[in-house]
């Protein structure tokens, strides 16, 4: 299957208030997608048509070639953005419980329970109550009980909210350990670090709309700044009238050139190199964040003037 989960047209509405609004897009099998936006985006309302928990009024949604989720829910492992375990149960009799409502049972539960709590760090903690764990480690313990049964899809609402540095971390590493065993994982975050680092895809909303999707590396490229900067031995000022240099600040061996739309970064570096013995070239790339606060802050002012962002398309939006 080339794709776990896709999304054509999807609409909903809450009374006048537009929360996605003719959203397409696909997900593909094996890959870690992130999706994107600010608060109030229309993200977790997504993910819960997503998870059939609410209906969409407009479009298709199909999970793992079903057309809803509750067909496959035993493929499928789910983190909602509001947390929720039984605070009296231990930790081993919470695992156990999840993992019966996804079909374990016996010693392949048991073995299950006792590697994945190995795995998270907790495998002192199985006879403690819920209550006697920092909020860190209860989440760690649903993340378990999400992905206990293996699921194929994993979908994650805000699993980085109100973790530490420590264990924002470890839960990165889980959500590694699982691409490599081929799972897909969605997940929703406004931490664009984050996503920087975890991501093979990203999905940027706003205002329930989408702005942006595709391959991270893509992304960044296609919204690459236009200032290089080169370093070496040897005479740059003659670059200073290069046709389609806006504007250069040259000192001693370094130089940091801003480009007009006409002059392409590499045909700059050629030029330079027949004056200069280039030790350094660098084009510079917009962090996630950066491409994220231009297109929202666009958006917004798009909005407000009643018209629409110019973007380029998205891949699979058309």
């Amino acid at each position: 299957m080339s794709e776990a989960m896709t999304l054509e047209g999807v609409g909903k509405r809450f009374g006048d208030f537009v929360a996605v609004e003719s959203l397409t897009l696909r997900v593909p099998a094996g890959q870690i997608v992130g999706f994107l936006g600010p608060n109030g985006a229309g993200k977790t309302t997504t993910l819960r048509m997503v998870m059939s928990i609410l209906l969409p009024d407009t479009g298709h949604i199909s999970v793992l070639g079903r057309p809803a989720a509750s067909e496959v829910k035993d493929r499928i492992g789910y983190l909602p953005e509001e947390r929720g375990l039984y605070r009296k149960m231990t930790v081993e009799k919470t695992l156990r419980y999840f993992g019966q409502l996804k079909g374990l049972a016996g010693p392949d539960l048991s073995r299950r329970i006792a590697a994945g709590l190995e795995r998270i760090g907790l495998a002192n903690w199985a006879g403690t109550k819920i209550e006697g764990l920092s909020k860190g480690m209860q989440q760690k313990v649903q993340f378990l009980a999400t992905v206990l049964h293996e699921p194929e899809l994993v979908v994650l609402d805000e699993p980085f909210s109100g973790l530490d540095p420590i264990n924002t971390e470890a839960l990165k590493e889980l959500m590694f350990d699982l691409r490599r065993r081929g799972t897909t994982v969605l997940f929703s975050t406004h931490q664009m670090e984050s996503a920087e680092r975890l991501c093979d895809r990203i999905v940027l909303i706003n205002r329930g709309r989408l702005l942006l999707e595709g391959v991270l590396s893509e992304i960044r490229a296609q919204f690459a700044s236009r200032i290089v900067t080169l370093e070496g031995e040897g005479d740059f000022e003659p670059l200073r009238t290069l046709p389609g240099i806006v504007s250069a600040e040259i000192s001693g061996g370094q130089a940091q050139l801003e480009l007009g739309d006409s002059l392409a970064p590499d045909a700059v570096l050629r030029r330079a190199m027949e004056q200069v013995r280039i030790t350094h070239f660098e084009v510079h790339r917009p962090s996630l964040h950066q491409i994220f606060v231009k297109l929202v802050g666009a958006d917004h002012d798009a909005g407000a003037r009643g018209g629409a962002v110019a973007i380029a398309p998205a891949e699979g939006a058309a």
